[in-house]
């Protein structure tokens, strides 16, 4: 071969080399990219109320609503605590203070359980593409359902509910533990102890009465709706659409860097966020189920999440096992199923999993990465659950069973990815850059007083 023909062929080599590494790149580049949501606008969300939103921030943060008047929804989903409490599991009713910093009790008040699973913050929950509520979806849309919705209530969910957050409103009223309390504390708690009566209605009846007995609640539920004229026609429907669209209105994350690098300004991110964005939506295949504008494909999946505390079950069941999705569908197949949850924000509503079981978001990749792994590491000493004289011996109960441990690892889904410290601290980057610090304050911000005159939270 003349030297001639041979740098002709080197050149051709070195020709095709290029080629084959820019196709090469760009199917990197398409595989981690092709599935970036499209920037969030005000269409994705579903219309409010402005004099509704008003109405539903007094009570949203008036502690008349709770059974022993001492507990609002803002207590558990205080925007301190960006929308949540801080803490694993919850401390609701008998509890004292506000987010990580809440007490168990003392004495009489001493809290009868924990929550059961840990307080989600409220982002974008008014995004039209959220039509299923708690980790377990056992609050859903449902068209052929006189009142729109598949509930816990079942027949007895009450009609005129305007959306998803308005049913969703109704249901904290009712837990014992979150806000209603105990039979032999007030008229709350007693009514939902009454298995053989109505205990929904009967609970609602009473917030109605309460609601009805403030004057000053009065004018504020006429702005929001033509159809009162007196206190009398106030019901736990106008309570339920006001709440419903005051947390719609209130906590939008749609302006993080991620958001201005959706829009086109790629220095938003960083090099180390647009690493972790690639591994994002390529080699660690978190887009699988954190996908969308809102970063969740509102399904559900097993993912051998740790389980703590008592445990989510349904009323009366003995057992503390959490199934999960199957506690709602009541089916094999959707046990230890947890829905996916939105990621905006996520770097602020630590801890993390439907049992708060991981305490820092390195720890929750770290999981999501080698479930089994992790799930068979997993220590109680990795979060700080309030301490409390009979429930602390109980929080790791379900964790020291065997068959439960084998039925939760069965059901995993997710495959190992390995992954070195450098790309898990680009991950988290990534995440971090999900943050809109406007949004947690909220739009309207936490009121000075409330109507009932109880101390506001």
């Amino acid at each position: 071969m003349s030297d001639k023909c041979a740098s002709c062929l080197c050149v051709f080599l070195l020709g095709i080399g290029s080629v084959l590494a820019a196709i090469v790149s760009a199917g990197a580049e398409e595989h981690s990219t092709a599935r970036l949501p499209v920037p969030v606008t005000e269409t994705m969300f579903r219309p409010f109320d402005p004099a509704r939103a008003l109405l539903g921030r007094m009570l949203f943060y008036d502690p008349i609503i709770s059974g022993n008047r001492n507990i609002s929804c803002a207590t558990c989903h205080n925007p301190e605590a960006a929308g949540g409490d801080g803490l694993p599991l919850g401390i609701g009713e008998g509890g004292s203070g506000i987010g990580s910093k809440r007490t168990v009790g003392t004495g009489g008040n001493l809290i009868r359980r924990r929550v059961p699973r840990n307080s989600p913050a409220l982002f974008n929950l008014g995004a039209t593409e959220f039509t299923a509520l708690f980790y377990d979806g056992r609050l859903e849309a449902d068209s052929k359902d006189p009142s729109g919705f598949d509930t816990p209530a079942d027949e007895d969910t009450p009609l005129g509910l305007n959306g998803i957050l308005a049913a969703q409103a109704l249901f904290p009223l009712t837990s014992q533990t979150e806000m209603a309390g105990q039979a032999t504390e007030n008229d709350i708690g007693r009514a939902m102890e009454d298995i053989y009566g109505n205990p929904w209605n009967s609970v609602w009846a009473k917030v109605e009465d309460r609601l009805r007995s403030i004057d000053t609640y009065l004018p504020l539920f006429q702005a929001a709706y033509p159809d009162i004229k007196t206190a009398a026609d106030i019901s736990i429907v106008h309570y339920a659409n006001a709440v419903g669209d005051f947390v719609n209105a209130e906590w939008r994350s749609v302006e993080s860097p991620f958001d201005r690098y959706l829009a086109g300004q790629t220095s938003a991110l960083s090099a180390q966020q647009q690493q972790g964005l690639e591994l994002f939506y390529g080699t660690a295949n978190c887009a699988a189920c954190h996908s969308g504008p809102f970063l969740t494909d509102q399904k559900f999946y097993a993912i051998a999440m740790p389980q703590i505390g008592p445990g989510k079950v349904p009323r009366l069941q003995a057992l503390r096992y959490d199934r999960g999705r199957a506690g709602a569908t009541n089916r094999i197949e959707d046990r230890y199923k947890f829905r996916t949850p939105s990621l905006r924000n996520v770097a602020l509503t630590a801890p993390y999993g439907h049992s708060g079981a991981f305490a820092t978001l390195g720890g929750i990749v770290r999981h999501h990465l080698d479930p089994t792994a992790s799930f068979n590491q997993y220590s109680l000493g990795l979060i700080s659950l309030p301490a409390h004289p009979k429930l602390s011996r109980e929080d790791g109960f379900i964790m020291q069973d065997r068959r439960e441990r084998r039925r939760i690892l069965k059901a995993n889904v997710l495959k190992p990815v390995r992954l070195d410290e450098a790309q898990i601290g680009a991950l988290v980057a990534f995440l971090e850059s999900l943050t809109d610090p406007a949004s947690v304050a909220g739009r309207l911000g936490i009121p000075q007083a409330v109507p009932s005159g109880l101390p506001v939270d």
